[in-house]
């Protein structure tokens, strides 16, 4: 290793370790890294299962201080994907989501918990066809690491019920009453870059 490069090292080590661990990450969407699907039974017999194709958001984690996480999402709820397109545009109109007055939905954390084996809590506020409440979301971390382009990948899965009245959604005419609930299932991976100091760093542990 030449002199140069060990003295990088050093400077980091001592100098800004927590800089290092505690950073800003984009949601990889881009990359089709990421995804929020549901699932909600139908009329009681079977399953409706779909996803939002459109969504962002970043989220913040430090390794030395993993209960200072932040996450903060945005959904266009017009993406929504059943894979029956004339279900979908049911599901934008009036009686559901609403698409047209309530075109985006929000989730900003407001507290985060780790749990033993990687597990986590995740509370924040969901805003949703108009309607703000508090949410708690299970979350797993599933690993974190250097790609080969340069960034730093961070990834996590999550799950989450919402009782769909409680949003001002009433789906029991249509779905029927079983249909009260849908479930929630999150796939989130985080890349942020690298500065040159920051990888030879990591390069060499």
């Amino acid at each position: 290793m030449k002199i140069k490069q060990l003295l990088t090292i050093i400077t980091l080590l001592f100098s800004a370790p927590i800089s290092v661990m505690a950073s800003e990450y984009l949601i990889d969407t881009e990359g089709a890294h990421a995804a929020i699907e549901f699932r909600i039974q139908h009329l009681g017999y079977s399953w409706l299962l779909g996803q939002f194709k459109d969504f962002s958001g970043t989220f913040n984690y430090d390794e030395k201080n993993p209960a200072a996480a932040t996450f903060k999402v945005t959904i266009n709820t017009a993406s929504i994907d059943s894979n029956h397109a004339e279900r979908d545009k049911h599901l934008r109109e009036e009686n559901y989501l609403d698409t047209d007055k309530y075109p985006q939905a929000t989730f900003i954390s407001s507290s985060y918990t780790p749990q033993a084996e990687g597990r986590a809590i995740l509370k924040g506020k969901l805003t949703l066809h108009g309607v703000t409440r508090e949410i708690s979301i299970a979350v797993a971390e599933v690993g974190a690491g250097m790609d080969p382009w340069g960034g730093y990948r961070r990834g996590f899965t999550g799950e989450t019920t919402l009782v769909l009245a409680d949003f001002g959604i009433d789906e029991k005419e249509k779905l029927g009453p079983a249909a009260k609930k849908v479930k929630l299932f999150l796939f989130i991976e985080g890349i942020r870059q690298l500065s040159a100091d920051e990888r030879n760093w990591r390069l060499n542990l």
